[in-house]
């Protein structure tokens, strides 16, 4: 019995080209060409980075000498150490309660600058210039600045608060308003923060405020039950970055209270920063310091694991239910 065969089956039909492969192949060329143009990035991120975190870490058991650059091994004694030292436990305590302090106000800040320029139409590139410039000023400079503003008594700060009667505290020297004085320096530079927040802004769709207005939604009510969900991915984010550079802070107490190794700067001014910065470049101990460096950066950790932890539940994101 002869069996038919389709045309497609004979053996003069050329074999169609393997485009799976060619796929895969210049996808594996793409992918090359993508590790090449950042590879200077990696580089940098392994050795200056990843790389130099590893050693901190194996410095951090160990003493090491700078001038001989010579290391022994120390075990735990570090850690111990850090356990042992009242100032650590200080500088810590000083440390969280700036950010606790800290991160609210620059929020709330930056989030009133930002609803401010969103309502501008005319000169608003202007205006945001202008609100962006802090962020440019160098550290030196800006203390210097607050240096002067502070001083309990020529200060600019004090002379107008007492124009309306109120005695200005003397904020350099009083311990109660040491932490209040480098929170206003702070807020100096909160423009960055800012951006992202009339980034955000931008992206709340304006029918929602028109049909909140048509059912009788206030300003007041609009902002609380409109903006502030719709914006909430970028305040979480906000809170997140404001909380790690809180709880590294060092620029502002150090220029404003412990440049000067001859006076006698407060006890609330010892951030963890700045005692890890002694313990480094003046008591040369570089071991004790990386091992409060390593504790930073596990309390850093925990704080950040549980705000993603439960700030998620408040946090709405497009696409989302």
């Amino acid at each position: 019995m002869a069996t038919l065969t389709r045309p497609d089956q004979s053996a003069s039909t050329p074999a169609k080209p393997d485009r799976p492969l060619r796929s895969r192949k210049y996808n594996r060329r793409e992918a090359i060409a993508g590790y090449l143009f950042i590879s200077p990035w990696l580089i940098g991120f392994l050795v200056f980075t990843l790389g130099a975190m590893a050693y901190s870490l194996y410095i951090s058991f160990s003493y090491y000498n700078l001038a001989k650059n010579t290391t022994r091994p120390a075990g735990l004694d570090n850690y111990r150490g850090m356990i042992e030292d009242p100032k650590v436990a200080l500088a810590l305590k000083n440390t969280l309660f700036f950010a606790v302090m800290a991160v609210p106000l620059e929020i709330i800040f930056a989030l009133l600058l930002a609803a401010l320029l969103n309502r501008l139409t005319r000169g608003a590139g202007v205006f945001r210039t202008l609100y962006y410039l802090p962020k440019m000023t160098p550290s030196v400079a800006t203390a210097a600045v607050f240096f002067l503003l502070l001083n309990g008594n020529t200060g600019a700060i004090n002379k107008g608060l007492a124009l309306i009667g109120i005695e200005g505290p003397q904020w350099l020297i009083d311990p109660s308003w040491v932490k209040p004085s480098i929170v206003l320096m702070t807020l100096w530079g909160v423009s960055g923060t800012m951006v992202i927040f009339l980034a955000a802004l931008k992206n709340v769709p304006r029918e929602l405020y028109e049909v909140a207005s048509l059912d009788g939604a206030g300003p007041v009510r609009s902002f609380f039950t409109i903006t502030v969900p719709m914006i909430s991915s970028a305040i979480f984010f906000n809170v997140i970055v404001l909380t790690i550079a809180a709880l590294q802070v060092f620029d502002q107490a150090f220029l404003l209270f412990w440049r000067d190794q001859n006076n006698a700067s407060p006890e609330s001014s010892l951030f963890y920063g700045v005692y890890l910065f002694q313990q480094a470049f003046r008591q040369f101990d570089f071991g004790f310091a990386a091992a409060m460096a390593w504790l930073l950066f596990v309390i850093i950790m925990i704080i950040t694991a549980i705000q993603v932890r439960f700030g998620n539940r408040f946090v709405y994101y497009e696409g989302d239910r």
